[in-house]
């Protein structure tokens, strides 16, 4: 027996989050749907068409016509410069790899988006992510990987927290995606063909690099190999990221093989590259040490085995973590991991149920 409650859902003008709202509905809860805006172009940045929040809060809305449920806009453009874009920008400007999707979702999705529908008298807010929220006997939440694994998100949720997920609702989650078109299309939602997403969360189709060039000045420097001999030069350490391949600007060698990045020097504003060869030093490594550790249910506290994984699209592989604390743990892999650069977040899991991550320093 599910139990009714008022449910204020994110419709991106996505597909998922369509479907998200429909099932909700279908169980009998009074839902809502809303738009979150979150970016204004201010920067005059060159958007393939139009500004994708437009396109976006259209399909949203017609969505919302079609289910005919309630339907406002949250503008949320101000504390989302201040917690994404500026987080981003700040990050790329250290030197480090930001995520700022994982972020969105812990201070926007969750946080302020949740404090506006709480305020307003929701219980929960609904998103159309792939993954499964399953309640424990203890009155917790425990976050699984999505049933189509391709789709999975949980990645995305690794730095939340048990009240976040407590008041979040995942209808999609046990679903494929080719269900979920299905679904789409039989109830007859207008985007039910709409493709997915790509790039940053705000900037759709535009580049990262034509986003940070308006925030972070250049600042050349040289390009050099692991002797320090000089190859070349670089516009801006910003512009680039450990593992990186493309967009160096350097030709590869007889061999075909590629130089990528194995090191970056603020002090110097030196790039330092190698040519691409299994267990480079500084590209390749079996462990990583990682801080401002987040746990969904409840915290590792000693040495442990579990999985991990360090990317979105990269499979969840065994490790051993043992806390530092203060925050912070080794992270042993099984498997010696390729690029692994600070500020990129590592996803903890038991099996599959999401225990929740850190920050790579």
């Amino acid at each position: 027996m599910v139990s009714v409650a008022r449910i204020l859902v994110g419709l991106s003008g996505g597909v998922d989050s369509a479907v998200a709202a429909l099932l909700l509905k279908r169980e009998g809860h009074d839902v809502h749907g809303a738009h979150i805006r979150t970016w204004r172009n201010e920067e005059g940045l060159p958007f393939p068409g139009e500004c994708p929040w437009e396109t976006d809060q259209r399909d949203a809305e017609a969505v919302a016509r079609t289910l005919g449920i309630p339907f406002r806009s949250v503008d949320l453009v101000d504390p989302y410069r201040r917690a994404v874009v500026d987080y981003l920008v700040e990050g790329y400007a250290r030197g480090l790899t930001p995520n700022p999707d994982i972020v969105c979702n812990r201070e926007m999705k969750f946080g302020a988006f949740l404090r506006v529908a709480q305020a307003d008298g929701f219980e929960a807010v609904g998103t159309g992510h792939y993954v499964r929220r399953v309640e424990m006997d203890d009155g917790t939440v425990d976050i699984r990987m999505g049933a189509d694994r391709d789709k999975d998100q949980t990645y995305f949720l690794a730095l939340n927290r048990q009240d976040q997920m407590r008041a979040a609702r995942f209808p999609v989650g046990g679903l494929r995606k080719a269900e979920v078109r299905r679904l789409a299309t039989e109830a007859g939602l207008p985007n039910a063909d709409r493709k997915d997403s790509q790039g940053i969360c705000f900037l759709g189709q535009v580049r990262i690099q034509d986003f940070l060039e308006r925030h972070i000045p250049d600042a050349p420097g040289p390009i050099v190999d692991l002797a320090g001999t000089v190859l070349g030069e670089h516009r801006g350490l910003h512009r680039f990221t450990l593992g990186q391949r493309k967009g160096i600007g350097l030709p590869s060698n007889t061999d075909h093989e590629h130089f990528v990045v194995v090191a970056k020097d603020f002090a110097t504003r030196t790039l330092r590259v190698a040519f691409d060869r299994p267990g480079l030093p500084g590209l390749y490594a079996d462990r990583a040490t990682v801080d401002h550790l987040s746990w969904i249910r409840h915290p590792v506290d000693g040495e442990r085995e579990l999985l991990a994984r360090v990317r979105h699209r990269d499979p969840a592989l065994p490790a051993r973590l043992t806390p530092l604390g203060g925050g912070a743990a080794e992270i042993r892999f099984s498997a010696t991991q390729r690029g692994l650069a600070p500020g990129q977040v590592v996803a903890l899991y038991d099996n599959d149920s999401l225990l929740g991550g850190g920050v790579l320093r």
